[in-house]
């Protein structure tokens, strides 16, 4: 069983400025919440095959978790895999997939999560962990769109 959640937000910002801004690691401690530190495990430019390991601050508590890019299809479509059992979640498969379009100077991107994998109490609760999995994501992007709307 899969559990789906959609986040979307329009960013006024050429696609390509808010496609290569969801690749950039380094830039990530400028906007995402809760940051501690990226820590890349490859080198290099972010290709498919590229993984990190997010270290975030959640609830008082640091939390790790390791990110790969699936697929990268140039300034469209970015898919990460997050392999919970490689990080403080312990469990499932978190797939992230981003869609990015335009419409002139204005971006729309559009986060597809799935949650895959969840056995147990994990599975009976993963509705709730939808939900929370949403807002946190939610965050992120309004937290993109307003680091990158302000340097325009």
């Amino acid at each position: 069983m899969s559990i789906h959640f959609n986040v979307k937000r329009t960013i006024h910002v050429p696609k390509q400025k808010a496609f290569y801004s969801l690749l950039d690691l380094n830039a990530a401690e400028q906007w995402m919440q809760g940051l501690v530190r990226m820590e890349r495990l490859d080198e290099g430019p972010i290709k498919e095959g590229s993984e990190w390991k997010e270290t975030r601050k959640m609830f008082g508590k640091e939390a790790s978790e390791h990110f790969e890019v699936v697929e990268l299809k140039e300034g469209d479509k970015i898919v990460l895999r997050c392999d919970g059992t490689k990080g403080t979640t312990g469990k499932g498969e978190y797939i992230y997939t981003y869609f990015i379009t335009s419409s002139g100077d204005y971006s729309e991107v559009t986060l597809d999560g799935e949650i895959r994998g969840l056995t147990g109490l994990t599975k009976i609760f993963g509705k709730m962990m939808a939900g929370t999995f949403k807002k946190a994501c939610a965050k992120d992007l309004d937290a993109l769109k307003a680091y990158l709307e302000k340097q325009n």
